[in-house]
C-alpha cells in the first residue's frame, strides 16, 4: 500500500518534469540565440485595406503546367515576341528557353549562379539578375557577361529583379547586401533595411544607388513614360515609386501597399496594368510574426533546426492599372511561392520558386469575375 503511494505521488512530480524540461530549455535556447529581429515602422502602412473589384480563386485549377519536372524555381518570365518564347532563370543554374508553339524546354545557357529577375532589351539580349553573380547580360548565343556586382564598395548579395528602359539604362534590385538567397528568410525576419534600388548606365559602366534602407526590394518594372520605376518591397507588403523624371526626381513614394502578401516579381502588360506576383495570400500567422520579433527569433530558431510551419497558400497574382488601383486578383488556395506573373497575349504566365513547372491560364475562358 506504501509503495502504491509512493508510485501515485510521484506521478504529478514526473508529469512536471516532462513539462518543465523543455520548457526551461527551449527558452535557453532562446536567450542564448544572438539573432535579434527589429520592430517594423508599421506606421508607414495605409489604415484601408485594399479592395479587388474582380477575383478568381481557381488559377491552379484552371491552369494547364508547362514543362512539368524541367522547369524547377522558374522565378521570373521574359518574352520574345519576335520567336515566340520565354526565358526563364532556374534553380539549377540554367537559364531555360521555352517555344509556346509545342511546350519543348531547352537547357539554353548556364550562369554558374542562381538566375532570378530576366528581361530582354531592345537589341534582344537577355539581362539577368542572377542572386548569386549580380548583373548579367547574355547574348543572343548564349554567352554570359557580368556587367556589375557591387555598389559603393558594397557587394550585392541577393541581385532579385531587373528591367531596362527604352534608352538602355538598367533598373534592378539588390535584395539585401546582408543575406544570400539561401539566407533570405533570416533577412525577412530580422526586419533590418539591407536592400537598396540600382541602376546600370551600359555605356558609362557606372552603378549608381538609387535608393537604400529598403525592406527586401524585389520585383522592378519601368512605368510605360519612363518617369518612373515601380518596384515591390516584399517584407512590407506594398510597391513604391522611384521617381527617375520630373519634380519629384529622385524621391520615392508609395504605389501602393497592404497588399493581401508579400509580392516578388512586377511586370507592365504594354496594356495599362502591372502584374505583382504574391508569393502566398492574407495570413493571420504571417501578420502575427511580421507585428511580434520575438515571434520572429523564434522562426529564426526554427528555421536553424529545418522546422518551417506551412502557413504559405493562396498565392496569385494582382493586376493594377497605372495609379496602383486593384483592377483583377486571380489565386488558389493550393499556390505558395508564386513569382512573377507575366501576361502574354491572352494568357497568364505564372513562375515559381519552388515548383518545377510554370503555368498558364486562358485569360479569356478564366477571367475574373466581379465579387458583388
Amino acid at each position: 500500500m506504501a509503495d502504491m503511494d509512493r508510485r501515485s505521488s510521484s506521478r504529478p512530480f514526473g508529469l512536471f518534469i516532462l513539462f518543465i524540461v523543455p520548457v526551461a530549455a527551449a527558452m535557453l535556447l532562446y536567450w542564448l540565440d544572438s539573432f535579434d529581429p527589429a520592430p517594423l515602422p508599421f506606421h508607414d502602412f495605409s489604415p484601408e485595406p485594399i479592395v479587388v473589384a474582380k477575383i478568381n480563386p481557381r488559377l491552379l485549377q484552371e491552369s494547364e503546367m508547362i514543362g512539368v519536372g524541367k522547369l524547377l524555381g522558374a522565378e521570373d518570365i521574359a518574352y520574345h515576341s519576335g520567336e515566340h518564347v520565354i526565358y526563364t532563370g532556374c534553380a539549377d543554374g540554367w537559364i531555360k528557353r521555352i517555344s509556346l508553339k509545342d511546350s519543348t524546354v531547352q537547357n539554353w545557357t548556364f550562369t554558374g549562379g542562381r538566375p532570378l529577375g530576366v528581361v530582354l532589351s531592345r537589341n534582344a539580349q537577355l539581362l539577368v539578375a542572377d542572386a548569386e553573380k549580380g548583373l548579367l547580360e547574355v547574348t543572343a548565343d548564349g554567352r554570359v557577361k557580368t556587367l556589375t556586382d557591387e555598389a559603393e564598395g558594397v557587394k550585392f548579395k541577393l541581385t532579385d529583379g531587373v528591367d531596362v528602359g527604352a534608352d538602355g539604362l538598367i533598373y534592378f534590385s539588390d535584395a539585401s547586401y546582408k543575406y544570400s538567397l539561401k539566407e533570405n528568410l533570416f533577412d525577412l525576419l530580422e526586419g533590418r533595411p539591407y536592400g537598396r534600388l540600382l541602376s546600370f548606365d551600359p555605356s558609362t559602366e557606372e552603378t549608381k544607388v538609387l535608393a537604400r534602407d529598403l525592406f527586401f526590394p524585389n520585383g522592378v518594372a519601368l512605368s510605360p513614360d519612363q518617369n518612373s520605376v515601380i518596384f515591390c518591397e516584399t517584407l512590407m507588403k506594398r510597391c513604391l515609386k522611384y521617381h527617375i523624371q520630373g519634380e519629384r526626381k529622385g524621391l520615392v513614394d508609395r504605389f501602393i501597399d497592404n497588399l493581401p502578401g508579400p509580392p516578388d516579381n512586377i511586370r507592365f502588360d504594354g496594356e495599362g496594368h502591372y502584374w505583382i506576383a504574391l508569393a502566398m495570400g492574407k495570413s493571420w500567422e504571417w501578420d502575427l510574426v511580421l507585428k511580434y520579433p520575438w515571434i520572429r527569433k523564434v522562426g529564426a530558431i526554427m528555421e536553424r533546426y529545418n522546422v518551417r510551419p506551412p502557413i504559405q497558400k493562396n498565392a496569385g497574382v494582382l493586376a493594377v492599372d497605372l495609379e496602383g488601383k486593384p483592377i483583377a486578383y486571380y489565386y488558389d488556395v493550393g499556390l505558395s511561392d508564386v513569382s512573377t506573373g507575366v501576361k502574354i497575349g491572352n494568357h497568364l504566365y505564372c513562375g515559381f520558386v519552388t515548383q518545377p513547372y510554370i503555368i498558364r491560364l486562358d485569360l479569356l475562358q478564366h477571367a475574373a469575375r466581379a465579387t458583388t
